[in-house]
């Protein structure tokens, strides 16, 4: 409705001040003037396909992309402190005791090493260790074995190299020593842990238990646990699961977990040589993103999520997932499940989320995964906005048939060169959070906080929902929405975060962020700490 009072005021105004013709047209042409220049000027901005326009200098965007701030003045910090005890040797060849963790000045403490002392002299301790593979096998066994190291050291025990189970459905028979430097493991924990390839031929009949630790348990659990040695000689650990606590752990015990997994668990020499090879060659283009696709089948069926598939592929996810005993969740919602932000991003999704966040079309991605779904059916929604898409087997030119021929049928093997060209990628980016990308996520972490963006998959499936339905367009607005949901999720250093609010129990362990996820702070420290 129009105001009166307000148009008699406007043509009162008119009245008294009214424009010459001359300087109404000089107007006129100085308008059409600036429209010009506008449009001119517009023309020369570089435009990187879909991505956002804003009027950024090309080293300004070239910092929003790739830059991580140099570590943000945070470095690793691993030693042990002032009050951790190294193994003490005893005079026999084969004898060994561990001090106590910390040594407080007491008659009791004294008397525990002087205990342990003879008990060594008398039988060994031994931890002996088999890992089950799973999802993610490779990162999540390095998880196990780096905890299992510590709590070797907080019962006194002496820990025997894992054999890695080799009946699972990926059929590997990689050994530990194919996958890492055995003995650069044994020698880089030698004043923490004592370690043998395997069980001695004299220990094989001394009296053993099988033992389930409870997961995401405490020091002093384990420090209980050492009680077992007044029966048993060996125990033997069978089943793969976490086995401490993320949070309220001496730091020692914290340190020296990230001493075993960033320090002693290096990859065999094979492995690291090719790695290394691929990341050059990616390098020699300019900078990278290690994309950790996890559309793969078997995720897929897991987390029954089947946008974007045709019913014959839902239906396949869906048999697999029934028939697979050891997933519990068997009626799943993929509706509910990707409303939730449960759900890998397509191929087509991670396309256009890249083109959103400003990543040119020119730029290099290298695929970390397995086998994509669909294959290139899926993948060409990706290749399409991004050519220079590769992998370590989909193309010749990236690694050789030759090259890639000893590790053929070694999926651990493959998924460890996936390791290293993440980590030492520019930028790494996962479509769904899981074993592997945490642990790549907190090793960038440990080495200087190298730029890692965790997609927000719930709050981008709306927006995703929003393109479909015409009620955004792949422009300016939407690039910045994107750009603005994602200004705090690229791995800047930050607490881990505790249990979820509401959790209770043992559950409330479930929820916490995982110590390999984010070491920080018992293993990342400010430049100036000392």
């Amino acid at each position: 409705m129009v105001n009166p009072r307000s148009s008699s005021s406007y043509r009162l105004r008119r009245s008294r001040f009214v424009v010459p013709p001359t300087i109404y047209r000089l107007a006129l042409i100085l308008l059409a003037f600036s429209v010009f220049l506008f449009l001119v000027s517009q023309r020369q901005i570089p435009v990187f396909d879909r991505g956002p326009s804003l009027p950024q200098k090309s080293s300004e965007l070239e910092e929003r992309l790739w830059d991580s701030a140099s570590g943000y003045g945070y470095r690793p910090c691993v030693k042990p402190t002032h009050k951790y005890a190294g193994i003490q040797k005893s005079t026999g060849a084969t004898d060994h005791m561990f001090s106590p963790i910390e040594n407080p000045k007491s008659e009791r403490s004294s008397a525990t090493a002087k205990y342990f002392l003879c008990a060594f002299v008398l039988m060994s301790y031994t931890l002996y260790c088999r890992f089950s593979p799973i999802f993610n096998f490779l990162l999540a066994s390095s998880h196990y074995i780096c905890d299992m190291v510590a709590v070797a050291r907080l019962m006194n025990a002496t820990l025997i190299i894992p054999q890695l189970d080799k009946r699972s459905f990926w059929q590997d028979t990689s050994t530990f020593s194919d996958i890492f430097d055995e003995s650069h493991f044994i020698k880089a924990l030698e004043n923490d842990v004592h370690i043998v390839s395997e069980l001695p031929k004299e220990m094989e009949s001394a009296p053993r238990v099988r033992k389930h630790f409870t997961s995401w348990s405490s020091a002093s659990y384990y420090e209980g646990m050492s009680q077992m040695w007044k029966d048993y000689e060996v125990i033997h650990v069978p089943k793969s699961d976490s086995r401490l606590a993320n949070n309220d752990l001496p730091v020692d015990i914290q340190r020296l977990r990230c001493r075993a997994m960033y320090y002693a668990l290096r990859f065999s020499n094979p492995i690291e040589s090719l790695g290394k090879k691929l990341v050059e060659r990616l390098k020699s283009h300019g900078p990278y993103i290690a994309l950790h696709l996890r559309y793969e089948k078997d995720m897929l069926a897991f987390t029954g999520c089947t946008y974007g598939l045709t019913d014959i592929e839902a239906g396949e996810l869906k048999i697999l997932r029934e028939n697979t005993n050891h997933w519990k969740m068997k009626g799943i919602n993929s509706t509910e499940q990707r409303l939730g932000g449960f759900c890998p991003l397509t191929p087509k999704e991670v396309g256009v989320f890249l083109h959103s966040m400003g990543y040119p079309s020119s730029t290099w991605i290298y695929i970390a995964a397995g086998d994509i779904y669909g294959g290139e059916t899926y993948l060409s929604d990706l290749r399409s906005q991004f050519p220079n898409l590769v992998s370590k087997v989909h193309t010749e030119s990236l690694a050789t048939v030759e090259e890639l021929k000893e590790f053929a049928k070694h999926a651990t093997q493959t998924a460890a060169i996936d390791y290293i060209v993440s980590i030492e990628s520019d930028v790494f980016i996962p479509s769904y959070t899981g074993n592997m990308a945490r642990a790549v996520e907190g090793h960038r972490r440990f080495l200087g906080h190298r730029k890692t963006i965790n997609p927000d998959r719930k709050g981008l499936v709306k927006l995703f929902d929003m393109l479909e339905k015409g009620e955004l367009k792949e422009d300016t607005k939407f690039s910045s929405l994107v750009i603005d949901m994602h200004k705090h999720r690229q791995g800047a250093p930050r607490k881990r975060y505790g249990s979820l609010p509401g959790s209770k129990g043992r559950d409330r362990f479930r929820t916490e962020e995982s110590f390999y996820e984010n070491p920080f702070p018992e293993c990342i420290c400010p430049t100036d700490h000392h």
